[in-house]
């Protein structure tokens, strides 16, 4: 790697601070020293890579292993890609600037369908063939793991290894394995067999698929000797035990959570029926209020930061929210560090919490609501009422906000023009509700309702996993009844691109015939998908025609109870008869009780190590 002109470049690109590392806590080893190195690729900008708490997690758990170096890697902005590729600069580290190349393992989180093509194009700037079957000796294994994992087969042709639930002892075992295997001389598929033994391995080239006259899938079988019919995931049993690192990177720029994250659990016990989190994160593991506050006064002490996020899929779940709010308000309010619930739940705002928070400075109140009327929020089982919001909003003023956010799905399964109405409605009664404050004096400042929209995508591994999506024009219909409908004062409204939904749908139930569409669509220049600025639908359309599939066929179309899913092969833990069981009691509008006061029986507990 040319340095000099490396540097050259970083100065004739917008925010050479993505690029040039070097930033407080960021973990320097001599690549001599260790015998693997890991390359932990986020296949987004730095600023959204450096906001995601798995890569703050395995990034210095793996370095605190003698034996390896574990790096960053991010994909390069536009103009960064371009001078890299005028120059002949490969795609490089930012700890080391190493080509990626050089790596033993290069591993990608899969967060987002839409960041796809960005790992393709990331795996030829490193100058690493596409195809898994066209690796030879000498070059880097890759792997993937995340939410998407879940279901990567439109990735499978790219991807050696994909790891399947939470990577903290996993990876462990895969590192101490491949450490064995460097030093037997064995061949590249010796270590792909040996790996595909490690439980939550899923090895996509040891499986075969097989397909109907119709499209849909007829078998997913192995192909060799030793490996599992079915892939199950890892659960981490114990958080108080898994690892968590006491210090983290501090970026010298801006990044969309610039915070210090504090973990309070995993899983979810809510069960909405549209969430995919919800479903493959179980079950429901806390860490205890002494080691968060441990965790806390380390992190505080190592980083200076000044904002603290307590972090899970619903904060206010947390069974010991007010004793820990409390003590860490006491503990870190005369350092003026101040504290966020990112996740709140309409039926478990608690004013006194927020008056904690306060303390110090008020941060911004969002909350999900997810539907407009009572009616489609039992169908999606969201456990929310009217009543809630109302109460929830009124403390919320009087605890002194003026600014909220609400957040809704649109598309939903059932959904009717009177659940549109239904958001319009609800914005209507929050702006009474704070005006009804103001005319009581108890209120001076203006207002600023943001309800915000998103297009319901059918996720593997929920309830909706049958489900069809709604077509792109019925999407932008309603969204255009949005608009006039939340013309009221004091309110705006945000939405989503249904382009963007509908290829989020194809790619989050696709099978390995995605896979040269993928590799079509990147050819004509698809990357950075999820950014409205380089999002090129006619090249994605071009493509699905070239390779005669068509996304209707994953998006649009309903499945049939029998019907053998591209990721039935994988073991999530729940169950796909209470999926369906789920489904058909959200067609009929009846809800399921949180299952932390009535178990529901979803299968987690099959997975065993006294969880649940």
């Amino acid at each position: 790697m040319d340095k000099l002109l490396l540097d050259r470049i970083m100065g004739q690109v917008s925010k050479p601070a993505r690029y040039m590392g070097n930033e407080y806590n960021m973990v320097e080893k001599n690549p001599e020293d260790v015998s693997i190195r890991f390359a932990f690729a986020f296949p987004d900008i730095y600023e959204v890579g450096m906001s995601h708490m798995g890569m703050k997690i395995l990034y210095h758990l793996l370095n605190e292993r003698a034996d390896t170096y574990c790096e960053r890697v991010f994909a390069p902005w536009v103009d960064m890609e371009q001078k890299m590729r005028q120059t002949g600069i490969p795609l490089f580290t930012l700890e080391t600037k190493s080509p990626v190349s050089d790596f033993d393992l290069l591993g990608f989180t899969l967060q987002y369908e839409m960041s796809y093509t960005n790992i393709l194009n990331m795996l030829d700037l490193a100058g690493i063939p596409l195809l898994a079957e066209e690796r030879k000796e000498g070059h880097p294994f890759v792997i993937a793991g995340g939410p998407c994992a879940y279901n990567a087969e439109p990735l499978a042709d790219f991807l050696d290894i994909i790891a399947l639930g939470e990577g903290e002892e996993l990876i462990e075992e895969l590192l101490d394995l491949y450490g064995d295997w460097k030093q037997s001389g064995e061949s590249r598929t010796a270590f792909l067999e040996r790996a595909a033994r490690i439980p939550g391995i899923y090895v996509p080239s040891f499986y075969d698929v097989s397909y109907l006259e119709d499209g849909r899938i007829s078998s997913v079988s192995p192909n060799r000797d030793g490996v599992q019919p079915r892939v199950s995931k890892r659960i981490a049993a114990d958080m108080d035990k898994t690892w968590f690192p006491e210090r983290i990177i501090v970026p010298f720029m801006d990044i969309v959570h610039d915070r210090i994250m504090l973990e309070l659990f995993r899983g979810c016990t809510r069960g909405c029926r549209f969430c995919q989190a919800g479903m493959i994160y179980r079950p429901v593991r806390e860490r205890s209020p002494e080691r968060l506050l441990e965790l806390a006064e380390k992190l505080v002490q190592s980083t200076g930061y000044e904002e603290m996020s307590l972090s899970s899929l619903s904060s206010s779940d947390y069974s010991q929210l007010e004793l820990l709010v409390r003590q860490l308000m006491d503990r870190f309010a005369k350092k003026r560090v101040s504290l966020s619930l990112p996740s709140l739940r309409l039926d478990s705002f608690e004013k006194e919490y927020i008056q904690e928070m306060q303390k110090v400075r008020k941060t911004g109140l969002t909350f999900a609501p997810e539907a407009g009327t009572q009616r489609l929020r039992d169908v999606i089982n969201k456990g929310v009422n009217e009543e809630d919001l109302i109460n929830t909003m009124t403390a919320a003023f009087e605890s002194g906000y003026s600014t909220v956010k609400l957040y809704f799905m649109i598309g939903l399964p059932t959904e009717t023009e009177a659940d549109l109405r239904g958001i319009a409605d609800l914005a209507r009664k929050v702006t009474d509700c704070y005006s009804r404050l103001q005319q009581a004096g108890q209120r001076k400042k203006r207002l600023k309702v943001t309800i915000s929209t998103s297009s319901f995508v059918p996720k593997p591994f929920t309830p909706f996993q049958w489900e069809p999506q709604d077509t792109m024009e019925q999407l932008r219909e309603k969204q255009q009844f949005l608009k006039q409908a939340l013309r009221i004062r004091n309110v705006e409204y945000n939405w989503h691109d249904p382009e963007v939904s509908f290829l989020e749908a194809v790619f989050a139930r696709g099978d390995r015939r995605l896979g040269r569409v993928l590799l079509s669509a990147w050819k004509k220049g698809a990357k950075f998908d999820g950014w409205s600025e380089h999002f090129n639908m006619a090249a994605w359309m071009e493509a699905f025609e070239d390779n005669k599939l068509s996304p209707d066929f994953y998006a649009h179309r309903r499945r049939e109870k029998d019907e053998l899913l591209p990721w039935d092969h994988i073991d999530a833990g729940v169950t796909k008869s209470f999926l369906w069981m789920e489904l058909q009691k959200a067609l009929r509008g009846e809800t399921t009780p949180d299952c932390r006061l009535d178990c529901a029986g979803c299968g987690i507990r099959r997975l065993g190590r006294g969880l649940c």
